[in-house]
């Protein structure tokens, strides 16, 4: 199967607040946008697409209807300590703080709506241990 797109898509009981979440932290604006479901687009990278539909809307097959959250998004980053200072200026709650983890990766995790987790990302030298479960062409440096 060849993709011209593909992006994850959020189900939400409050569309419009979750739209202004990621417009607000995250540098989203609205390409569509009704009551049910907005697609967001990047300021940054067009290529980086999100949208939010509302978790009861009939388009959602039954058995996943009225459900959210159970996801992480995940954003890498060039200086994620940057965005930790930024988005814990604003009152986001961080539910893992900022950190260096083993397996490659300086991070941190906040919480947005919905109970969507929001992981902040820069891939860093894994530990020797670590190191030897990476493809050598995707090895962080």
């Amino acid at each position: 199967m060849r993709s011209t797109s593909h992006y994850p898509v959020l189900l939400s009981g409050d569309v419009a607040n979750a739209a202004r979440f990621y417009c607000a932290h995250f540098s989203f604006q609205p390409l569509f946008a009704t009551g049910w479901y907005v697609h967001l687009q990047s300021t940054e990278d067009a290529a980086t697409n999100l949208a939010i539909l509302d978790h009861q809307h009939p388009t959602v097959p039954k058995v996943a209807r009225g459900k959210t959250g159970g996801v992480i998004l995940n954003f890498e980053v060039d200086d994620p300590d940057a965005h930790h200072a930024r988005l814990v200026e604003a009152g986001l709650n961080i539910m893992t703080p900022l950190r260096d983890e083993d397996f490659g990766q300086r991070h941190f995790i906040a919480l947005a709506p919905d109970g969507v987790l929001i992981d902040i990302i820069r891939p860093i030298p894994p530990s020797a241990e670590y190191a030897a479960h990476y493809a050598p062409e995707a090895l962080p440096q």
